[in-house]
């Protein structure tokens, strides 16, 4: 494992034992887990390639007990990692050695539906697709849809301010969540935003959405919950060359075409899906592009051939549009498929998460290739066309010394490429500590200094989550010390987090 860990503080593991006591005293019963056994499961998160088993996990089932555990925690200077359901993707829920696992899974219930206001209130560990199964037979939906929507939760959706293919007409977790509980470092609950669409005061709920466990543990969140369109129909495009497809994305925005959903896979990542899902995707084609129109009937007809136009102008050398519902489901059913079906090519690979601008995809999948063979490692290409979120999957074999390395910093090449043409270092995975280091690629000293102003803010010891996100986590008493010299931050010589 190349990620460097902080070292354990000695002295919280000499107190284990009574902190395993007062947890205990908390969450009473089995909602303390201690023996290293019963840890294993805890160790890692969808970043499998590092783990390290948490002190100790709490799993409350009340706000109370949350607010009880974080306050004993901030009083005895024991450091805590929120978990959701452990599918982030950045290392967002690794635990520390020397730190409680605050398990949200029992918190699973969905509170509140109401229908005339278009909101949901449920609780952090519901998971993502559970809340359109509960609103599903009133003709409802939730729009974010992430692929892993069968299980990941709603506060790992906040924590990360996840998309998913519909994020390109309905937006990210940010544009659907209204309101939310939270408990902070010290134990107090508060609440942000509400049912209304536009509460007054300031934006705190753009601040807690995408915070990455940071700043405050999430016990509850209103969502909005659409009516379901009158018709969805999607549309496969097979293009000869993976840069005719790129441009294709371009072309159908620049034409004020917003779909409900555009998906691009190349060649591995399609043969690995057919052959996965068998969902009837055409294997003599370089890329393919799923293209969703919703909306009234006569509108769909009328898009679906104007995005047709404009892909056979592209290249496009094969088109499909789904007859009915069950084929449409079908279309999505193998890219929803495409992560875990790309596990059959490799003995393992590493999901990256980047997003770049629609003009400049044909070049930077062009430039990918040529990492590739830089790197000797293959990558699959499966990601959001619409919004230019990346999601290169680069394979690899753990058991060869090495591969990990290298896919790593093969990884950290496309991570800097997509800054370098003008993108960001993730679209919905977060930063985690997969991206951690690369954030200076991206942020000057002076701007990472005001971010993590905004962390002490809320939480002033830096017990919530650390070792996420910056590159170096300084103590808030010596932010308010830092002088710029031309344009860089100078701060005083601190250890390394």
């Amino acid at each position: 494992m190349s990620l460097k860990m902080p070292e354990p503080d000695r002295a919280v593991l000499a107190r284990r034992g009574s902190i395993v006591a007062a947890l205990r005293a908390i969450v009473p019963g089995e909602g303390v887990i201690d023996h290293l056994d019963a840890l294993r499961p805890y160790e890692t998160d969808g970043l499998t390639a590092y783990r390290q088993p948490p002190m100790v996990v709490v799993l409350p089932e009340t706000t109370a007990q949350v607010s009880a555990v974080l306050r004993w925690c901030h009083q005895n200077g024991v450091k805590v990692v929120p978990r959701g359901a452990g599918t982030s993707l950045s290392g967002g829920a690794l635990p520390l050695a020397d730190a409680v696992l605050l398990g949200m899974a029992k918190f699973n219930r969905v509170l509140e539906i109401d229908y005339a206001n278009r909101i949901a209130i449920v609780q952090p560990g519901v998971a993502n697709l559970a809340v359109t199964r509960a609103v599903e037979d009133a003709g409802f939906y939730y729009a974010p849809d992430p692929s892993s929507q069968i299980a990941c939760s709603i506060g790992g959706n906040v924590a990360e301010n996840s998309g998913g293919v519909h994020c390109l007409k309905y937006g990210l977790t940010s544009n659907n969540v209204l309101g939310a509980e939270i408990v902070l470092m010290d134990g107090e609950v508060i609440r942000l935003g509400g049912r209304q669409l536009d509460p007054a005061g300031l934006d705190l709920m753009g601040v807690i959405v995408g915070s990455e466990g940071l700043l405050a543990v999430v016990t509850e969140v209103t969502v909005r919950i659409l009516p379901k369109p009158e018709t969805a129909r999607a549309i496969l495009l097979g293009f000869p060359t993976v840069e005719g497809a790129g441009q294709c994305v371009a072309d159908v925005i620049a034409a004020g075409v917003i779909p409900a959903g555009m998906e691009m896979m190349d060649r591995p990542a399609i043969h690995a899906a057919e052959a996965f899902v068998r969902a009837g995707y055409p294997l003599d084609v370089e890329a393919l592009l799923i293209v969703e129109l919703d909306g009234p009937e006569a509108e769909c007809a009328e898009l679906i051939v104007e995005v047709e136009r404009i892909a056979l102008a592209n290249g496009a050398v094969s088109s499909r549009i789904s007859r009915d519902e069950d084929e449409r489901l079908t279309f999505w059913a193998g890219r929803k498929a495409a992560f875990p079906a790309v596990g059959r090519l490799a003995p393992d690979y590493y999901c990256m998460d980047g997003t770049i601008p629609r003009r400049r995809l044909p070049d930077v999948l062009d430039r990918m290739r040529a990492l590739s063979e830089v790197h000797g490692l293959a990558v699959a290409n499966v990601f959001h066309a619409g919004d230019g979120n990346l999601h290169p999957l680069i394979l690899y074999d753990a058991n060869q010394p090495g591969e990990l390395e290298r896919a790593e910093a093969f990884g950290a090449d496309i991570l800097r490429l997509c800054v370098e043409v003008g993108g960001v270092l993730t679209g919905e995975h977060g930063v985690g500590v997969e991206k951690r280091d690369l954030m200076p690629e991206m942020f000057s000293a002076v701007d990472l200094a005001h971010q993590q102003r905004v962390k002490c803010a809320f939480d002033p010891q830096l017990l919530l989550n650390p070792g996420k996100v910056f590159p170096t986590l300084h103590r808030c008493a010596e932010l308010g010390r830092v002088h710029v010299h031309r344009g860089q931050a100078r701060f005083p010589e601190l250890p390394r987090f």
